[in-house]
């Protein structure tokens, strides 16, 4: 094959996400190998948008590997798990020193850091590589955040800066350290999300039900916190969800939904990957039990019938105030649940040796993701301003943010216990804040607790060493 006929990059998985990125990749002047395990899918792709740019279409692994040129780069946009490791299999038995394979599906990270270390000992650069943005991110430009050899992607940095987002001249799109990193990332920018869009909806149940709103009424609030600092993609697509009406019933499409909540285990991953480095993230937890509640139907039909709600209700006097408060409670309990997601990039970041610099993600976090947002910017300026700062939450910005609207967030969550509507992202929050500042925590209960029961000893406050008392002796006091 002459080289002017060889293409630049291949994609195989051509799912929505894989045929969307190809496209992406054509669009902006690469020629791209394609292939999907249905070649049907690698036909359809071809013949519905082989005007977007030069695809080369391939049969088989072996068809696609020889389109390339040299270094080879092939890009897997398949299931996570083993349907990804047996495509890796394949491919790393086809391509030679020096090729490069980017997985950029939602993989686990521990996963991506065994491909990475077997196949460097191949001699094959592996690059697990976040891409959020969905179909319409992958197609015009998505937040992608790549991990594993620098090297590998410094010769992929100008394709990958070129089909990213783009935000005020600045792509979204940066290297985020060695073997997992890129992938870690992407999985806790989806925990991000899961809360963003937990006290979202929490914002909404307690407008409907609090004001007794129609839909559409809320929207049209959601729409103007659009203008100011809530400013991001998800209260944008809100408003838009609480405007439109079903075709089919003429009700409000909101009403006609099923309220189950699925998900595809990224929330989940996060919180147990955060419990394991010892960090709380109680909005994203809150957040991925809320989901499993919603979809629990067999206890919840039994507790409708069954449990008492508040008697009588409370009642919402000044509906303006409320609202303004709602709006306050909702930006509180975000930067709360950001601080908590970078918190837990830094902690990964120290334990793995990644060296992640956290302001460069809330940058490329500013374009193509779905968390999305203006107060991004105010990341970024925090950390600039400190790199080593120790929460978001003690930088003057989000300090006096919190202080502002704290008073309308406990009016929140106290009203919402009141009316019995659960708030489980904003009481999380704010128990979160009120932890951090407060001067002295109940744990000492609980160490002394953990010693009379299991002597898993205690330290004092007064003086170094590790204690025990002697609780069924004589009760004194033994160092350890």
């Amino acid at each position: 094959m002459a080289d002017e006929q060889r293409a630049d990059v291949a994609v195989t998985g051509l799912a929505t996400m894989g045929r969307n990125l190809a496209r992406n990749l054509a669009r902006n002047g690469y020629r791209v190998a394609v292939h999907n395990r249905s070649a049907q899918r690698t036909d359809a792709l071809v013949d519905e948008f082989g005007n977007e740019g030069t695809f080369l279409p391939a049969k088989s692994l072996d068809e696609l590997v020889a389109a390339l040129e040299r270094p080879r780069r092939v890009i897997v946009m398949v299931q996570a798990g083993e349907p990804t490791d047996a495509v890796i299999d394949q491919l790393s038995s086809l391509l030679d020193t020096g090729d490069v394979i980017v997985d950029a599906g939602n993989a686990h990270y521990e996963d991506t850091r065994r491909r990475e270390s077997r196949l460097r000992e191949a001699g094959i650069n592996f690059v697990g590589t976040g891409v959020s943005g969905g179909e319409e991110g992958a197609l015009n430009g998505p937040s992608i955040m790549p991990g594993g050899s620098e090297e590998a992607y410094e010769a992929l940095r100008p394709m990958f800066e070129k089909i990213a987002a783009d935000v005020d001249g600045t792509p979204c799109c940066a290297y985020v350290g060695p073997d997992g990193a890129g992938h870690f990332v992407k999985m806790l920018h989806n925990g991000i999300e899961y809360a963003d869009m937990q006290l979202i909806a929490e914002s909404y149940d307690l407008l409907r039900q609090g004001l007794e709103m129609s839909p559409a009424e809320v929207g049209e609030v959601f729409t103007g916190w659009n203008n100011g600092d809530l400013e991001s993609f998800l209260v944008e697509i809100t408003a838009e969800v609480l405007g439109h009406v079903d075709t089919s019933t003429g009700q409000p499409f909101i009403d006609v939904v099923l309220d189950q909540a699925g998900q595809k285990g990224t929330g989940r991953w996060t919180v147990i990957s955060a419990l394991e480095l010892g960090v709380p993230v109680s909005g994203m937890a809150e957040a991925v039990f809320a989901r499993g509640l919603s979809s629990d139907i067999a206890r919840r039909e039994a507790a409708r019938e069954t449990l008492p709600g508040p008697s009588p209700l409370a009642a919402v006097e000044d509906r303006q105030q409320f609202v303004d408060d709602v709006r306050d409670a909702l930006y509180a309990s975000k930067l709360v649940a950001y601080a908590q997601g970078f918190d837990t990039i830094r902690a990964a970041s120290d334990e793995y040796g990644w060296d992640v610099d956290l302001g460069q993600m809330a940058t490329i976090w500013r374009g193509g993701c779905i968390i999305r947002a203006r107060f991004l910017d105010r990341v970024r300026e925090a950390y600039d301003r400190d790199p080593a700062l120790p929460s978001l939450l003690v930088d003057d910005y989000f300090r006096q943010a919190l202080a502002d609207g704290q008073a309308g967030w406990r009016r929140v969550v106290s009203t919402a216990a009141q009316l019995g509507v659960p708030a489980p992202g904003f009481s999380s929050a704010l128990a979160y804040y009120d932890g951090l500042r407060a001067p002295r925590l109940p744990a000492a209960l609980i160490q002394g607790q953990r010693d009379l029961f299991g002597a898993h000893t205690y330290k004092r406050t007064d003086r170094p060493g590790t204690f025990h008392v002697d609780w069924s002796g004589d009760r004194t006091e033994q160092e350890r």
